[in-house]
């Protein structure tokens, strides 16, 4: 947005599929739990708090509807693993007891009210960290609304499909992807792949020229075959752009945090900003370019000192806000016209520098925005940073020649200036005192 382009910010939700089933019957057996029942939990399941959180929820909100004996739920299951059996198959039978049990509309109760709890929390949290979205879009709104089908129907006009042991395929491999992909299962369901290039002609319907997608490095292998998608539906392949990123690893005293989403040990983006606070968490996450992983020094993120780089930062922009009040306590006001007018004046060494270090922001954003590289802008403000502070301690900014006084006013002020924009664009904030 800052050079000049619009954008539109979607999220997309993962509410379809077998891992959001995996969530319902989870929660479902903690509520079961909560009932007084007594189940083995599947090793397959998701573990974390949170999942013991929904149940509750889910038992606050239905009392014993829902309610099953622990031997319904588990009598003839195929055994677990690590007790000698497959975990994939365990789950996939739990899922389908589940069905049995308390009916579709049961499990669709228990899948929805894990999904909006989760949703909330996710809502919540990414408003809290300042980032906001124009459309949460629904994965699961893709088939509601036919466009899967739609898409579908345009890669077979293209004649694109083919059947093949029962699946329908898509020609991917004369586009690019190094094999051919399924995009409806023997069962007749849809694949993900389906579900992903139907989400990505509906961004070229509505109008959109770059699809920018932002997703993680276990995703490498999804552009081709997206980008091969769109080309047989007959849109350019050029549109869509992937930027992977890495993976965060959270240190405290020189330990790696241990975490693992289906164990449930974690670190969350509340308990993160809760600790070393918004600026730091946010400035942190783009100190590094995002294709290559970053290893958060949560213990530096809380330290209040020079080490600190969005301290730093921060403080360049407080120290400006200071020599203002210094210059009112003195009696003077800052003159702007005499103060551009005598720029010449600034001819030391470290005025020059920060000069010119000023100079390159325009041209900087420019690049940034054009190479997706946030990160290059935090290297500039550390840069700009280091800069001012060296002047700062170097030069007397409040002496007797008006023109000097002022020129160096100014210096500041642009200074300050920059460093705002800055850290505004980095959604951190600049404090007057420090």
């Amino acid at each position: 947005e800052a050079t000049g382009h619009s954008v539109h910010r979607e999220y997309y939700i993962n509410d379809a599929g077998r891992q959001m089933d995996i969530l319902a019957v989870s929660t479902w057996l903690r509520y079961l739990e909560i009932c007084g029942e007594s189940i083995e939990f599947p090793s397959n399941g998701y573990r974390g708090d949170y999942v013991r959180a929904l149940g509750k929820e889910l038992h606050a909100e239905s009392r014993d509807r829902l309610r099953r004996p622990a031997r319904e739920v588990m009598d003839g299951l195929p055994a677990d693993a690590p007790a000698g059996g497959d975990k994939e198959k365990h789950i996939d039978a739990l899922m389908d007891r589940a069905r049995a049990l308390i009916g579709a509309g049961g499990f669709r109760e228990v899948l929805d009210l894990s999904l909006n709890t989760m949703l909330d929390d996710i809502r919540d949290d990414l408003g809290a960290f300042g980032v906001q979205f124009d459309r949460w879009y629904s994965e699961r709104s893709l088939a509601e609304s036919g466009a899967i089908d739609r898409a579908l129907r345009r890669l077979e006009t293209q004649q694109q499909l083919y059947v093949k042991d029962g699946a329908t395929w898509f020609r991917a491999t004369q586009f690019g992807d190094d094999e051919d992909r399924v995009v409806v299962r023997e069962n007749g369901v849809p694949t993900y792949f389906a579900s992903d290039i139907a989400y990505h002609l509906d961004k070229r319907e509505r109008g959109f020229d770059l699809l920018l997608d932002i997703l993680g490095s276990d995703h490498h292998g999804y552009t081709a075959r997206v980008r091969a998608g769109l080309e047989a539906m007959g849109e350019p392949g050029d549109s869509l752009e992937v930027q992977l990123v890495q993976f965060v690893s959270l240190f405290r005293g020189g330990e790696k945090v241990p975490m693992s989403t289906r164990a449930g040990e974690f670190i969350t983006l509340r308990q993160l900003r809760e600790e070393v606070g918004n600026d730091a968490a946010r400035f942190f996450y783009v100190l590094r370019s995002h294709d290559q992983p970053l290893d958060f020094d949560l213990e530096l993120a809380k330290s209040r000192s020079n080490d600190n780089p969005v301290y730093y930062i921060q403080y360049a922009h407080a120290r400006v806000a200071s020599v203002q009040r210094q210059l009112a306590a003195k009696g003077y006001s800052f003159d702007k016209a005499l103060g551009l007018a005598s720029l010449d004046t600034l001819v030391a060494p470290h005025e020059t520098a920060l000069l010119t270090e000023l100079a390159r922001y325009p041209e900087l954003i420019q690049r940034a925005g054009a190479n997706r590289a946030p990160h290059a802008l935090v290297h500039y403000l550390q840069e700009l940073a280091n800069a001012f502070h060296t002047w700062y301690n170097a030069e007397q900014f409040i002496v007797e020649d008006a023109k000097l006084r002022n020129a160096r006013i100014a210096l500041a002020l642009a200074t300050q200036h920059v460093v705002r924009n800055g850290l505004q664009l980095l959604g951190v904030s600049a404090p007057e005192t420090m």
